[in-house]
C-alpha cells in the first residue's frame, strides 16, 4: 500500500503543472468531468492495493499495474488531453495510448485476483460477469472494431472534443473494449490461440484501413480547424505507429499456435 500511496502522492504534488485537465486546474463542467475521472481510476488503484493484501501478484504485474495507472492518469487528464482537443494527430496518440499501451498493459498485470478479494463475493461475480465475454476473441475485437469505427465519425468525434461527458464516454468506451480484446488475446486457452491470432490480425486490418482514410483523404473530415496535415499525420500514428503492438502480438499468438498444432502432430 505504502507504494502506491507514494507514488500517488507525487501525482498530487505534481498535478498542477502535469495535468492540464486535473480537478484543481480546471473549472466548471471539465473540473467536475476531470475529478471523476481521476477519482474512479484512484479508486480502482485503492482496491488493486487492498487486495494485494489478501491475493499477492508477481511483483512484475504489480509494479506493471502501478506504471499502468499513472500513464493512464497522465494519458487521460494530462497536457495531451488539452492537446487533443486543438490536433487530430494529439487526439489519435491520446486513442492509441489508450488502445495499445494502457490495455494491453492492464491485461498483463491480470489484477483481477485482486480485485476478487478487495470486491468481496458480490463484486467478485460482477468482475466474473464482465470478463466472461474474453473468452471469445473474435466477438471481443468485433465490439472493439465498431467501437472504434463509431468514434471517429465525425458527428460523433467532434461531440467529445466539444462536450466534457460525452469525451470521459468515448475513453470508457475505448479503454472497457480494448481492455476486453487485450485480455481475450493474451489470455486465450491454448484451444483458441489461433482465435487470438485472428482476432488481433483482423483488428491490425481494420485500424489500418481506417489509418489510410485518414492518411490519404483530400479534404479533412473533423474540420478546416484541424486541417489536411494534421488529420494525415493521425492516420500516420494510428496505420504505423499503432499497428506496431498488434504485429508483435500476432507474431507471439502465431508461434503460440504453431507450438501447440506442432504437439498435436507429434502426439498422433
Amino acid at each position: 500500500m505504502s507504494l502506491a500511496l507514494l507514488l500517488l502522492f507525487c501525482l498530487v504534488v505534481w498535478s498542477g503543472r502535469a495535468l492540464a485537465h486535473s480537478p484543481f486546474s480546471s473549472s466548471g463542467e471539465e473540473g467536475i468531468a476531470a475529478g471523476i475521472t481521476a477519482a474512479v481510476v484512484v479508486l480502482l488503484w485503492f482496491l488493486y492495493e487492498v487486495g494485494c493484501r489478501r491475493a499477492t501478484p508477481v511483483p512484475w504485474r504489480r509494479w506493471l499495474f502501478h506504471i499502468t495507472v499513472i500513464i493512464t492518469l497522465f494519458t487521460i487528464l494530462g497536457p495531451l488531453d488539452k492537446w487533443a482537443e486543438q490536433s487530430a494527430a494529439a487526439h489519435m496518440t491520446q486513442h492509441m495510448f489508450m488502445m495499445v499501451i494502457i490495455a494491453p498493459a492492464f491485461a498483463l498485470a491480470r489484477p483481477l485476483p485482486q480485485y476478487y478479494k478487495a470486491w468481496g463475493r458480490y463484486g467478485k461475480k460482477a468482475w466474473e460477469l464482465a470478463f466472461k465475454l474474453t473468452q471469445y476473441p473474435m466477438l471481443c475485437a468485433y465490439i472493439h472494431g465498431v467501437v472504434l469505427w463509431f468514434w471517429h465519425i465525425p458527428t460523433f468525434y467532434m461531440l467529445a472534443v466539444e462536450n466534457p461527458w460525452v469525451h470521459i464516454i468515448e475513453h470508457a468506451c475505448f479503454l472497457i473494449t480494448a481492455v476486453w480484446f487485450w485480455w481475450a488475446c493474451l489470455h486465450a486457452f491454448s484451444g483458441k490461440a489461433h482465435y487470438a491470432l485472428l482476432a488481433l490480425l483482423f483488428t491490425l486490418m481494420h485500424t489500418g484501413f481506417l489509418g489510410a482514410l485518414l492518411t490519404f483523404a483530400n479534404a479533412p473530415f473533423y474540420g478546416e480547424a484541424r486541417g489536411l496535415a494534421d488529420q494525415q499525420l493521425a492516420g500516420l500514428i494510428m496505420w504505423v505507429l499503432g499497428g506496431l503492438p498488434y504485429i508483435s502480438a500476432a507474431i507471439w499468438a502465431a508461434n503460440r499456435w504453431y507450438k501447440r498444432f506442432d504437439r498435436a502432430f507429434l502426439d498422433n
